[in-house]
């Protein structure tokens, strides 16, 4: 036993509706390779028109200089951070971050750890440099009496190249 004909669904830029009795259908008809009809009004699939370049995954840092020149303009007034002080504000910047757990994270991990501590009326050194021992990498740190904050390495484990007392 055959099937009956499934009626024709009208092609995107066919009419829905039928002619009326009488008339036929006005269709221009496009030459070859012109492409898919034009449609009006709103688009149906809601993305982008263009092709969008990915996000990074975190905005660039002001070089290290520039850095320094903020943060000796906020340090006036305050007194030397203890090693207990500086310590506790380490610990509340990582409690509140997940984003300044990592190593990736030294940079803001370090700035929000003095800006802390400047919003105590205390001041740790602010430190930049990199590793001595292979592997040689840029780090950004807190010390306060001379110690490491959080750091888990001897003081000698760092060159320093840029410090704020």
């Amino acid at each position: 036993m055959a099937r009956p004909a499934r009626p024709r669904q009208p092609a995107p830029h066919e009419p829905l509706l039928e002619p009326a009795p009488g008339r036929t259908a006005a269709r221009r008809r496009r030459p070859a390779g012109e492409g898919a009809p034009r449609r009006r009004g709103r688009r149906m699939d809601h993305g982008p028109r263009t092709r969008q370049r990915e996000a990074p995954a975190r905005p660039a840092a002001p070089p290290p200089p520039r850095i320094r020149t903020v943060l000796l303009r906020l340090r006036p007034g305050a007194r030397p951070a203890t090693l207990a002080e500086a310590a506790r504000a380490r610990e509340t910047v990582l409690a509140v971050s997940l984003a300044v757990g990592g190593q990736q994270g030294c940079l803001p991990r370090s700035l929000a750890t003095v800006l802390l501590c400047r919003l105590h009326g205390q001041w740790p050194t602010w430190c930049v440099g990199v590793r001595t021992q292979p592997p040689f990498a840029a780090h950004a740190w807190v010390e306060a009496d001379g110690v490491l904050v959080g750091e888990g390495a001897p003081a000698d484990y760092f060159q320093r190249f840029v410090t704020v007392d």
